[in-house]
C-alpha cells in the first residue's frame, strides 16, 4: 500500500507548447475532467512568476483535494508549499531535495533507463517518471523513446510506482497499464488539446477512473 498520495493521472501544466490556456485554467479543467494530480511545468518565467502561478495553483490544488507537484524547481516547491517536486536526471539531486523538503513531500525522479530507475529508487525517490515511452514533441530534448518493454522490465525490477510519460494518450493508455505502470503523465494530450477537460475525462476513462 502506498505511503503517499502518487495520484495515477498526472497532468503537467504548460504555456509553452501553447498559449491558449493558463496554468490555472488548465489545473481548473483537468481536475474537472478527473485529473487527481496535477504538476506545474514552467521552463521561461521569472522565479517570482513561477512561484506566484505556484501559489495559486496550490490553492486549486487544495480545494480540490488533489496534490500539487512541481516539476524541476525545489524552490519553487518550498515557496508555494507544494505536496511535491519532479526531477530529472540532471535537475537538483533528490537526496539533497529530501534533506530540504522533508520525509513528507513526494519526490519523483525521471528514468529512461533501469540503471535510471534504481538510482531513483537509491536515492529516496517516491514514485519513478519512465519514458518517453512512445514518439513526444512536448519535450524537444526528449531521448528517444523507450518502448513498452523496458519499462516493464523496470517495473519488475524496481519496487516503487512508475508513471509512464511520453506520448501517451487515451488509445495507448491500456498498453501501458498492463506493462505494469502505476498511472500516467501527460502534457500535450491535455493542455494541447481544443477541450483540456474533455481530453482527461478521456485518459480518465480510459484508466478506469472515469464514471
Amino acid at each position: 500500500m502506498l505511503k503517499k498520495n502518487i495520484g495515477k493521472l498526472h497532468v503537467l501544466t504548460d504555456t509553452v507548447l501553447q498559449s491558449h490556456f493558463s496554468h490555472l485554467d488548465l489545473a481548473r479543467m483537468a481536475i474537472d475532467g478527473g485529473a487527481d494530480t496535477i504538476q506545474f511545468r514552467e521552463k521561461s518565467a521569472s522565479t517570482r512568476e513561477m512561484i506566484e502561478i505556484a501559489r495559486k495553483l496550490k490553492g486549486v490544488c487544495v480545494e480540490a483535494g488533489l496534490p500539487f507537484i512541481v516539476n524541476d524547481r525545489v524552490d519553487v516547491a518550498l515557496a508555494s508549499a507544494a505536496d511535491g517536486v519532479h526531477l530529472g536526471q540532471d535537475d537538483f539531486p533528490i537526496p539533497l531535495a529530501r534533506e530540504l523538503l522533508g520525509t513528507d513531500v513526494i519526490i519523483g525522479g525521471s528514468a529512461v533507463t533501469l540503471e535510471d530507475a534504481q538510482k531513483c529508487l537509491a536515492d529516496g525517490a517516491d514514485y519513478v517518471g519512465f519514458g518517453p515511452v512512445y514518439p513526444t514533441s512536448s519535450k524537444l530534448d526528449a531521448s528517444s523513446p523507450t518502448g513498452i518493454e523496458p519499462m516493464e522490465k523496470a517495473i519488475k525490477t524496481v519496487p516503487l510506482p512508475f508513471i509512464a510519460i511520453g506520448g501517451i494518450h487515451a488509445q495507448n493508455v491500456s498498453e501501458v497499464m498492463q506493462a505494469g505502470a502505476y498511472g500516467i503523465a501527460v502534457i500535450s494530450a491535455v493542455c494541447c488539446q481544443t477541450d483540456p477537460e474533455q481530453a482527461t475525462r478521456m485518459l480518465s476513462q480510459a484508466l478506469g477512473m472515469g464514471d
